[in-house]
């Protein structure tokens, strides 16, 4: 007899609750009007990175599972499920062959996914297995030139130093980045970089004056609004550049394109047909 599958669930009291009924409600519609099955959803973005504002919105991430007959079509159907953004809500998901795919391409949001604190729902067991495949296959290289990307588009080297005021959550943007580049410089045998930003910051070796900076910078995001505009601090405008310098004397010269290895391949073969069984 197969035994039942535990399931997590952890939301802060914090919640709104009108929110969370809708999410709740709106993952059940998704999985019998699609017909999947969701093993994992979960709180994306500013509220699971430990740095929200007043007026953050939900941004709720699934990943999803088809019947086995839709991934043998010869027209198969689209990976993504998307539901129209309301002012309060974000939901959107992906199929696991999707979420897989971009993992071993190093896109950061499958691992970071895993490892939210806030979950609307969880199979135990496909969480911690697509964790540990996370940690086997993940390219280091590819995870860092992800970070840096996402990081130099949000970050204007200019600010510091001219004194330019810039959205509050656009420095938290560009600097999560920043201090996952420190994070990976700093831990050279690990690639699956902490999600939880304060977390992070606790494993990056910083002065505490700079922790006790970011963090009143945190209490102040949490009081105000997205949109709150400050002068760039001149000691997280430097910490940036130099992690962003750092990263491209370690990558660049690296070649462009790193395809995942024959094992990473295999293993995540194995683990999504698994799942499909």
């Amino acid at each position: 007899m197969m035994q039942a599958r535990e399931w997590l669930r952890s939301i802060p009291e914090s919640f709104c609750r009108t929110a969370l009924t809708d999410i709740d409600r709106t993952l059940a519609a998704i999985g019998a009007e699609h017909d999947v099955k969701i093993p994992l959803a979960i709180e994306s973005g500013s509220r699971a990175w430990g740095f929200p504002s007043l007026d953050s919105d939900y941004d709720c991430r699934f990943i999803f599972i088809r019947p086995v007959a839709q991934y043998l079509s010869l027209w198969p159907v689209r990976d993504v499920i998307e539901v129209p953004l309301t002012q309060e809500l974000d939901i959107n998901g992906w199929d696991l062959a999707k979420a897989i795919r971009l993992l071993l391409k190093g896109n950061v949001a499958v691992m970071e996914w895993l490892s939210s604190p806030i979950i609307y729902g969880a199979d135990a067991t496909f969480r911690a297995q697509f964790t540990t495949l996370a940690h086997r296959v993940c390219n280091r290289t590819l995870v860092a030139r992800h970070y840096l990307h996402l990081g130099e588009k949000q970050y204007d080297r200019h600010c510091g130093a001219q004194g330019h005021d810039m959205r509050l959550k656009k420095l938290f943007y560009a600097l999560r980045p920043a201090i996952a580049l420190r994070w990976l410089r700093l831990h050279p045998a690990q690639g699956v970089v902490p999600m939880h930003f304060p977390s992070l910051l606790g494993e990056c070796e910083l002065e505490p004056a700079t922790v006790g900076m970011i963090g009143d910078l945190i209490d102040a995001k949490a009081k105000t609004r997205e949109t709150r505009l400050i002068g760039m601090p001149v000691t997280l405008d430097r910490l940036m550049a130099h992690e962003f310098a750092l990263a491209h004397e370690t990558f660049d010269h690296l070649s462009p394109e790193i395809p995942a290895s024959a094992s990473a391949m295999a293993e995540a073969d194995d683990f999504f047909r698994a799942q499909l069984r």
